[in-house]
């Protein structure tokens, strides 16, 4: 398994936004559509492609196209917020949903939705902006390739240390894509230092 963090000086400089505790929620939509967007480019930088040619108004010549259809799949609710850049980038893109809901005192995800699209041969795109503990985005990702994709990768904004070991012991061939890769969990299971529940900073319901 490989983890990817972002280099780019603009995904940092979004980050740091969603960070800030005095962010309020217009602003912290706005930073997590963008830095969505520059992750959604990142995550899909390895897509299988196929040479073709075209017409241009001059002449013919090569060119590369996508080979591979791709769906998208947020993990509900807060995986909604990094749906938008993946529609815009690819408009073709399929897209399904899998609701999952973390026990507070547990920290165990259980499932209450999942409605996938045919992924048969498709590229699967898991989007959960947190990986904290792993259990929610590995459930996930379990439903997801029970539909046979080509492959699946995984895109969040901020990962805990112990989620990509849960991803590495259950998804092993699972490629994780995100912004920064954080210290540690707290006792609550909450990602330090975090950016707070990304979910409720996101629909202003604190």
């Amino acid at each position: 398994m490989s983890v990817h963090v972002s280099t780019h000086p603009l995904a940092h400089h979004l980050l740091a936004n969603l960070r800030n505790t005095s962010t309020d929620p217009q602003t912290f939509r706005r930073s997590a559509k963008i830095l969505s967007t520059i992750l959604a480019l990142e995550s899909t930088v390895t897509l299988p492609v196929k040479s073709s040619q075209v017409q241009t108004p001059l002449e013919t010549t090569d060119a590369i196209t996508l080979r591979t259809p791709l769906a998208v799949i947020p993990i509900l609710r807060a995986g909604l917020s990094m749906l938008e850049p993946f529609l815009e980038l690819f408009p073709d893109v399929a897209v399904g949903y899998v609701g999952l809901e973390r026990d507070e005192k547990t920290a165990k995800a259980s499932s209450y939705y999942c409605k996938l699209p045919n992924l048969t041969e498709k590229v699967a795109i898991v989007v959960d902006p947190m990986l904290a503990t792993g259990g929610s985005a590995s459930q996930a990702i379990k439903l997801v390739k029970a539909e046979s994709p080509h492959s699946v990768i995984l895109v969040s904004v901020v990962a805990a240390p112990e989620g990509v070991a849960k991803m590495n012991e259950d998804h092993p061939d699972v490629p994780i894509y995100v912004a920064a890769l954080d210290r540690e969990l707290n006792e609550k299971k909450y990602i330090l230092p975090g950016l707070g529940d990304y979910g409720d900073r996101l629909f202003g319901t604190l």
